[in-house]
C-alpha cells in the first residue's frame, strides 16, 4: 500500500518520476552517443599511404600492389606510377597486404599459410610486415591487397567465369567501275585458372575465330569472291609453372586455295620457354589427325605432327602484340604439310575501344590444281575488350 503523503499524483510521486525519467532518458543518450560516435568512428577513411623516393619526392596516395622489382602507387596528383624498389627511399601503408616470398608458388587455399599479411613498411631496401620480422626486398615475391587475396581464397571455377579477350570488326566498300565488299571479323577468348599472375596456374583455354570474306563484282567479268575462315580451341593442362599438356582442334575453310575444309585434331606437350609481366613466349608439339577437303581432287586422311608458337608482348600505354605460327607435317603424305602464322596488333584508344591491324600467312603445300599455294590477308578493325 502506499505510505501517508506519496499517493499517485502527488507532487513528491511526480516529481520522484520525472527524476527516474530523466535518468532513463540519461541512459538512451549516452548510449546514442557511443553508437554515434562509433560510427564516425568506422565512417572516418584510413589515412593515405606515404611513398617518399631517393630524391626526396613525397607522394600520397595508395599503394596497390608489388611485383618483383617493382611496385604501382596510386598517387592523388599522378595517378598510378610504377616506380622500382631500388628508387624507393621509405613506405608506409595503413592498408592490409598479403606478402609472397620469392619463388614461391601458392596453390590456394592450401598454401595461403606461406603468405604475411597485415599491413607494410618499407624503409632501407627492407620490408616490415606488422607482427613478422623485416625482410630484404629480394626475398619478396609479390605483395598483393589482402582483400585480393581472401577473394582468389573464394574462388570457384566455373565455364561462364574469368574470360578475357576482344571481338573486331571491320569493312571496306568501293563504288566505281569495280564494285567491292570486303568485310573481317574476329574474335580471341582466354581464361586461365586462377587468374592472378601470383597464383600457381592450373588450366587454361583459349577460343579464336576470323573471318575475311570479300565479292568483286565488274560488268562483263565474271564474279570474284572472297572466303577465308579459321577457328581453333585448345585447353591446357599445367603440369608445373613452365610445362602443360593440352589438347586442340582447329577447322579451316580457305575457298582462294580450293580448300573446302581442313580439320585438325590433336593432343601433346606445351613449354613456356620465357615468362615475364610483359611477355610469354609458348613452344607446343602434338600428334595430330588432320581431314583435308579440295576442290576437285580426293579427300586426304593425314597422320603427323603438329608444331606451334605463340608469342605476346606488352608495351607501352597497352598497346598488344600477339604472335602465332604452326607448321603440321604429315608422316603419310609429307608434301601435304600445312602452315600458317599470323601478327596482330592492338592500340587502346578509348575505355575498351581499341584499334587493331593484322596479317595473316597461310600455305597450303599440295593445293588442288589452278590454285595458289599462299594466300596473304592484312585486316584492319575495330576492336571491344571483353576484360
Amino acid at each position: 500500500m502506499f505510505k501517508p503523503g506519496y499517493h499517485a499524483g502527488t507532487p513528491a510521486v511526480r516529481a520522484r518520476g520525472h527524476y527516474r525519467f530523466l535518468c532513463k532518458r540519461g541512459y538512451i543518450v549516452s548510449f546514442a552517443a557511443a553508437l554515434f560516435a562509433v560510427a564516425l568512428f568506422a565512417q572516418a577513411p584510413p589515412s593515405p599511404d606515404i611513398l617518399i623516393l631517393n630524391d626526396g619526392e613525397k607522394l600520397v596516395g595508395h599503394f596497390v600492389k608489388a611485383t618483383g622489382g617493382s611496385l604501382t602507387f596510386k598517387s592523388d596528383a599522378l595517378g598510378a606510377i610504377t616506380v622500382d624498389w631500388s628508387k624507393v627511399k621509405e613506405l608506409q601503408s595503413s592498408h592490409r597486404v598479403a606478402v609472397i616470398p620469392k619463388n614461391v608458388t601458392l596453390r590456394l587455399p592450401r598454401d595461403a599459410a606461406k603468405a604475411t599479411r597485415g599491413t607494410v613498411s618499407m624503409a632501407d631496401q627492407k620490408l616490415q610486415v606488422s607482427g613478422a620480422q623485416a625482410a630484404p626486398l629480394a626475398d619478396v615475391g609479390y605483395i598483393v591487397d589482402d582483400s585480393e587475396f581472401q577473394k582468389a581464397e573464394e574462388h570457384k571455377d566455373g565455364l561462364l567465369h574469368d574470360w578475357k579477350g576482344a571481338v573486331t570488326g571491320g569493312a571496306a566498300l568501293v563504288e566505281a567501275t569495280e564494285d567491292s565488299r570486303t568485310f573481317n571479323a574476329a574474335v580471341s577468348l582466354m581464361q586461365q585458372v586462377p587468374g592472378e599472375d601470383w597464383l600457381a596456374p592450373r588450366y587454361r583455354t583459349t577460343v579464336n575465330f576470323n573471318a575475311v570474306y570479300g565479292k568483286q563484282t565488274q560488268p562483263g567479268a565474271p564474279e570474284v569472291t572472297t572466303s577465308i575462315e579459321h577457328f581453333d580451341a585448345e585447353r591446357d593442362y599445367y603440369l608445373n609453372p613452365r610445362w602443360f599438356g593440352f589438347g586442340q582442334a582447329a577447322l579451316d575453310h580457305n575457298f582462294a586455295q580450293g580448300l573446302r575444309l581442313e580439320q585438325n585434331y590433336g593432343g601433346g606437350l606445351g613449354w613456356i620457354a620465357m615468362k615475364s609481366p610483359k611477355e610469354e613466349l609458348d613452344l607446343k608439339a602434338s600428334a595430330s589427325y588432320v581431314r583435308q577437303d579440295l576442290a576437285g581432287v580426293p579427300d586426304l586422311n593425314l597422320a603427323g605432327a603438329t608444331f606451334g608458337e605463340t608469342f605476346n608482348r606488352k608495351l607501352a600505354h597497352g598497346m598488344l602484340i600477339n604472335q602465332d605460327l604452326s607448321l603440321v607435317e604429315p608422316v603419310n603424305h609429307p608434301s601435304a604439310y600445312t602452315a600458317a602464322g599470323s601478327l596482330r596488333f592492338t592500340m587502346p584508344v578509348y575505355k575498351r575501344l581499341s584499334l587493331t591491324a593484322g596479317t595473316v600467312d597461310n600455305l597450303l603445300n599440295d593445293p588442288p590444281p589452278g590454285f595458289k599455294k599462299n594466300s596473304f590477308q592484312v585486316t584492319t578493325g575495330v576492336s571491344w575488350m571483353l576484360k
